[in-house]
């Protein structure tokens, strides 16, 4: 009998100490990825304070580009767990290879969308400003004509970035630059003119995406655009070809994107709660445009943005967590 009960007992420590690994397994820090644009920014502190605050977990962040995170998720070893801000089919050559072909890569099953296109103030649209073709007319180049040269302007992006080169073949395309100039300077010099101009109510016209925080700090419009058709849309950047320009043409709108979160399949096992939390989450473009706006505009610290809007939205996170 003596015997027996040495053996229960020892069998008794075992399993404690088997399920108190188990329990530390599953509530494993989770390294959540932290890509350089504002949203994406913000996408990792609402993961992290959820895992913290609503899971009673431990999240850390780790900067990197696309490729870094990817590859750290497929590594599964927890150096990166989390990329909270995937558009698609923008990446589609990560989630192609570590989603769909290795399997190491799951995707969440909420979205938001992406757009992008050209903006004008909800005045300018309420003067028959709406659409691409009405920026095509004698009346668009005199609306929009800031410096009295007799030619509109149209803002289509900085210099180096491929959406202003994608602007560039629509204004030539849909027939914009007869009337209006585009124009590419510096984004911080732009959004200080555009901010003199909407308190002038002056016509003004230019590139923009959304989620972004234009789109809460001013009342403006994406104007309309015919539907995305791939077989009207072929974009060569001139990293491909130098004669790019001549050799693109695009007479729709941009395909609309589908803006994910991707977290490696690893935390099935190595924090399952985070792992179930990861696969419901979801986010609208409007909450996140509002958020890059007091982050980046009101200069309101990003963690405190952050717990703030998940305080007031706590019905949000219950769905997240499968509460409601």
């Amino acid at each position: 009998m003596t015997e027996l009960k040495t053996r229960i007992a020892a069998l008794a420590v075992a399993l404690g100490t088997a399920a108190v690994a188990t329990t530390a397994m599953a509530q494993e820090k989770v390294m959540v990825g932290e890509p350089s644009w504002p949203g994406a920014k913000i996408m990792s502190r609402i993961i992290g304070q959820v895992i913290e605050t609503r899971l009673g977990g431990e999240a850390d962040y780790a900067p990197g580009a696309n490729a870094v995170i990817f590859a750290a998720m497929d590594g599964g070893r927890g150096d990166i767990d989390v990329h909270p801000d995937v558009w698609l089919p923008n990446q589609s050559s990560f989630t192609d290879e570590y989603v769909t072909e290795k399997g190491s890569v799951a995707l969440s099953s909420g979205s938001y969308e992406g757009r992008a296109g050209f903006c004008a103030p909800n005045y300018m649209i309420e003067q028959g400003m709406k659409s691409v073709f009405d920026l095509a007319t004698p009346d668009a180049q005199k609306l929009f004509d800031s410096d009295g040269d007799g030619k509109g302007e149209i803002w289509v992006g900085a210099s180096g970035w491929a959406s202003t080169n994608v602007g560039k073949v629509k204004v030539r395309d849909y027939g914009i630059e007869l009337f209006l100039e585009p124009t590419t300077e510096d984004e911080t010099v732009f959004y200080s003119r555009l901010k003199d101009m909407i308190a002038q109510e002056q016509g003004v016209v230019f590139y923009c995406y959304k989620p972004h925080y234009v789109h809460a700090l001013y009342d403006v419009s994406l104007i309309e655009e015919p539907d995305y058709a791939p077989d009207l849309y072929s974009m060569v950047q001139p990293s491909d070809d130098s004669d790019w320009f001549e050799k693109s043409s695009i007479l729709t709108g941009d395909e609309v994107k589908t803006v994910t979160v991707a977290y490696s399949k690893s935390l099935e096992e190595r924090n399952p709660a985070a792992a179930s939390f990861l696969s419901q989450i979801d986010m609208s473009a409007d909450a996140l445009s509002e958020l890059t706006y007091q982050v980046v505009i009101k200069g309101v610290e990003i963690d405190t943005a952050v717990s703030d809007w998940l305080a007031a939205n706590g019905d949000v996170v219950d769905g997240w967590l499968g509460l409601n």
